[in-house]
């Protein structure tokens, strides 16, 4: 996979909790930090990263275009100030964080911003986040798949978004999935109990499985050192088909993340 299966997510955090975070990640193993323009949290991040003393080379770190920077002539240069915020040279991946509202910026438009970016060494790899099927084909056609690392979705067990998980296989494109606990919501799933229970192991050890098991990154977020800790051992769980068949079973469509005027039309 060109994107790593396990991270560490920011969304929400900010000051001194988003450092303290990311510092308690990095100290615990975690190597990969998964933050956005909009979260205001770059330059902590990247404080967080420069006081780790932990080698770049050893990290992967993922930022996202805001829809405010996705015109040809802002795209690079909101790219670079998220470079000088987390005090690095290049990122890892860069994925455009919503799609334009009501299309103002053509896709074409900025995936090729995005690729220039790529193309001039600010980042490695290039993707999006929240494309439907529809948008991830305008992308390709823009750019071409090979050029998409990822699609970053909001993906759990009540939401297993299987048109888009379906297409984005087929293109080789890779699923990035946030929000995979639900706001804590499936880890008061009987079934997810019963399966953590059985196995000795978390209810969000369970789901973060289940989702790296499916195929899926996931970049978990935590202001808590014994979660952030307990959270990593996902990585060691190896559910059975029968749980995973389980899990399969408790998609409800229930979408908790749709920002009204950013949104596009769902598959």
């Amino acid at each position: 996979m060109s994107i790593p299966p396990f991270g560490l997510g920011t969304f929400r955090l900010q000051g001194q909790v988003v450092i303290d975070s990311v510092s308690t990640g990095l100290a615990l193993g975690y190597r990969v930090i998964d933050t956005a323009q909009i979260y205001e949290n770059e330059a902590d991040v990247g404080h967080a990263i420069a006081t780790s003393g932990i080698a770049r080379e050893e990290l992967f770190i993922t930022s996202k275009i805001w829809v405010a920077n996705f015109a040809k002539d802002r795209l690079i240069d909101s790219l670079k100030e998220s470079l000088r915020k987390l005090q690095t040279d290049y990122l890892d991946l860069t994925l455009i964080h919503w799609p334009s509202p009501e299309d103002q910026v053509p896709v074409e438009e900025f995936m090729g911003a995005l690729l220039e970016a790529k193309q001039l060494g600010l980042t490695r790899q290039i993707g999006v986040s929240n494309f439907t099927v529809d948008l991830m084909k305008q992308a390709i056609a823009a750019v071409g798949a090979d050029h998409i690392a990822t699609n970053q979705i909001e993906l759990h067990p009540y939401l297993q978004n299987r048109t888009v998980v379906e297409f984005a296989q087929t293109q080789g494109i890779q699923i990035t999935s946030y929000m995979t606990l639900a706001y804590g919501e499936v880890l008061k799933d009987p079934i997810i109990q019963q399966i953590a229970e059985r196995l000795q192991a978390t209810a969000a050890q369970v789901t973060l499985a289940w989702a790296m098991q499916s195929g899926y990154a996931v970049i978990p977020s935590s202001t808590q050192r014994a979660n952030l800790q307990s959270n990593l051992k996902a990585c060691d769980l190896t559910l059975s088909d029968a749980d995973m068949t389980l899990i399969a079973g408790l998609d409800r469509g229930q979408r908790l993340t749709s920002p009204k005027g950013i949104a596009p039309q769902w598959d």
